[in-house]
């Protein structure tokens, strides 16, 4: 396995993998170091059935089922996240981490693509580490021991899932989920601090006002999606990308109207934020 850096924050690609074939114990832990290291690993060229993606996943935590889409047929833990010719909104189309309005947000989530359009379609992505450290020792002794208000209901994010909803919707799934959890967190692997807020959930601080959070709240949601502290993936078919969602937001490009894009997810349990 060859590891090439792609972007100075954050992002390698990983060379010189078959996941099809499976992998070894000492590949999969070394894999899942270099998640640790570079925060989100691209894997390009693997034609992989869902149920060798499905093996992968399981290699590199417990995959768990999606609250608001159903997964595939015999497969609930991997969903299709597409956008089909005739729609105008992607799924998640906003800088977020995912689900952190569940008490226990995921560890990371993987892509691997299906079908991706003639142009555009690429994902950003942005190392929450950099944003913190870039931070003063002021701001950073002001935000250490705030804790945020996430909610799955935010106007943004919500209309990014109203097509899937309507075609793959859970019928059980709830209206509305919410979680407090720091603003900054700290990686439990790592030991590194991260910021913990998104634009697409983080909906107030505890202990705050509406007008004493938004002010903050939006000077974070611009500073931690600076272009220093991003890469940007441009996919192909047949590619995985493989983020830690502790550490690293994302956001989906919507630039590709009148195409299709089709991608299999898998999500991975995490713990509870500290």
């Amino acid at each position: 396995m060859q590891i090439k850096r792609t972007a100075g924050a954050l992002g390698a690609e990983l060379q010189g993998l078959n996941l099809a074939t499976g992998l070894t114990p000492q590949v999969a832990a070394e894999i899942r170091q270099a998640l640790l290291a570079h925060q989100v690993i691209f894997i390009k060229n693997q034609g992989l059935t869902p149920a060798q993606f499905l093996k992968f996943a399981q290699a590199m935590g417990e995959p768990v089922e999606y609250p608001f889409v159903k997964g595939l047929e015999g497969f609930p833990t991997i969903i299709e996240v597409k956008k089909l010719e005739h729609e105008k909104h992607n799924f998640g189309g906003v800088w977020h981490s995912d689900t952190t309005y569940l008490d226990e947000p995921p560890m990371g989530s993987m892509l691997l693509s299906r079908e991706v359009p003639p142009y555009g379609g690429d994902t950003l992505f942005a190392s929450q580490y950099a944003a913190y450290e870039a931070l003063s020792d002021t701001m950073k002794k002001l935000l250490d021991p705030l804790v945020g208000i996430s909610s799955s209901a935010k106007a943004d994010v919500s209309k990014t899932r109203e097509d899937r909803i309507k075609s793959d919707g859970r019928q059980e799934a709830p209206k509305e989920y919410r979680a407090e959890h720091p603003v900054v967190r700290t990686h439990p692997e790592t030991g590194r601090k991260a910021l913990f807020v998104n634009v697409a959930h983080t909906a107030g601080i505890v202990g705050m006002t509406d007008e004493e959070s938004g002010p903050l709240l939006r000077f974070l949601f611009e500073h931690q999606i600076r272009p220093e502290f991003t890469c940007r993936f441009n996919w192909e078919p047949n590619a995985i990308a493989f983020w830690d969602n502790r550490c690293v937001q994302h956001n989906p490009v919507n630039d590709y109207h009148g195409h299709r894009r089709v991608m299999h997810r898998i999500t991975l349990k995490g713990d509870k934020p500290a």
